[in-house]
């Protein structure tokens, strides 16, 4: 039965709890999100309790036997969040209380550097140290060029590459591994998270599947997220492949990701500089003088402006301008039936 401490508890978490607390509504994690359930573990805890409104995977809780929807959610030392897919206007909790992420991609394909670009803003903004790893390396002549490649997203980023079976990802992985400690393998579907984390394990308990040979695809094999304790001490949360990730609320991520391009926005002749084509850009004369990549350019105009149109509060200000017109135009309608 695990521990606490095998579980992750940190100072963090401890400073918020008094000793009764700690006593009348002992401390759990989240260690897997079903539909109707939590799974939770503690000391002596291993049981599922109902679902509780904004709690994720890793999060911990005090746990309330008596009210269990009533359990507090522990201040996070992390959160990994995404704009929710599909219609609707939501943002979607990923994974909480995260130590390391090592966002994964393979030597193939469907390497795709605005991909791995959106994964690194978004777990720099959690404020989560971020790893790529590129993984089929033995499935290429040379995986030169996308490493180099990887290596231009961040200077704040390593770059490991490996093969995900065999002995490769204990020990290139093991300086983030420690006991205690908790990391999350972030890619898409088929580049080798659920190989990573039974290679970690030392066992082939989690499933996998191969890719489609005619574009690099993967199949989806993890259906949940679940977070696995291996045999290093570290506990590893294997996630489903994201097809879609959209941003939210997350530019101080993207200002880290291009600091050097965020530190020219200061820069230029205009406080209110679009950097299109206003004149004293000094965006625009990096470009000219091949100081920033044009191509990279362009990916940061994209981010900056779907974080801004995700962001939460600008949400609820387009929200409360629609209702302010349908009232207003109910007000006028009025007035002409009564004219």
């Amino acid at each position: 039965m695990p521990t606490i401490e095998t579980l992750g508890w940190q100072p963090h978490f401890a400073q918020q709890v008094s000793v009764d607390d700690f006593a009348q509504t002992p401390p759990v994690r989240i260690v897997e999100v079903h539909r109707n359930a939590l799974h939770v573990v503690g000391n002596a805890i291993d049981e599922k309790t109902p679902v509780i409104p904004d709690a994720t995977i890793g999060d911990w809780l005090l746990l309330d036997r008596t009210d269990p929807q009533a359990s507090r959610v522990l201040d996070r030392a992390s959160l990994l969040k995404r704009w929710a897919p599909g219609t609707g206007r939501n943002v979607q909790l990923i994974a909480a209380n995260i130590d390391t992420a090592f966002i994964v991609s393979s030597c193939n394909p469907d390497f795709n550097i605005a991909r791995l670009e959106r994964y690194v803003a978004m777990v720099l903004d959690a404020e989560i140290a971020p790893v790529i790893v590129l993984t089929k390396s033995d499935l290429v002549a040379s995986s030169d060029n996308y490493v180099t490649e990887a290596q231009s997203i961040s200077d704040l980023v390593p770059v490991v590459v490996l093969d995900a079976r065999g002995d490769e990802p204990e020990a290139k992985l093991g300086e983030w591994c420690k006991p205690g400690k908790t990391v999350a393998f972030l890619g898409s579907s088929g580049v080798g998270k659920s190989t990573l984390t039974n290679a970690l394990a030392g066992s082939q308990s989690i499933e996998t599947q191969a890719i489609r040979e005619n574009d690099a695809k993967g199949r989806h094999t993890t259906t949940r997220r679940q977070l696995h304790i291996v045999a290093s001490g570290c506990i590893v949360l294997d996630t489903p492949g994201m097809r879609e990730l959209q941003l939210t609320d997350a530019a101080a991520g993207i200002g880290d990701l291009f600091a050097d391009i965020d530190a020219l926005t200061g820069q230029c002749r205009f406080n209110d500089c679009q950097h299109l084509v206003e004149p004293g850009c000094a965006i625009l004369k990096a470009v000219e003088s091949g100081e920033v990549d044009e191509a990279r350019l362009g990916r940061w105009r994209k981010l900056i402006d779907e974080d801004a149109s995700n962001a939460p509060d600008l949400t609820h200000r387009k929200s409360n301008d629609k209702s302010t017109g349908q009232t207003s135009r109910i007000s006028q309608n009025k007035s002409k039936k009564r004219g």
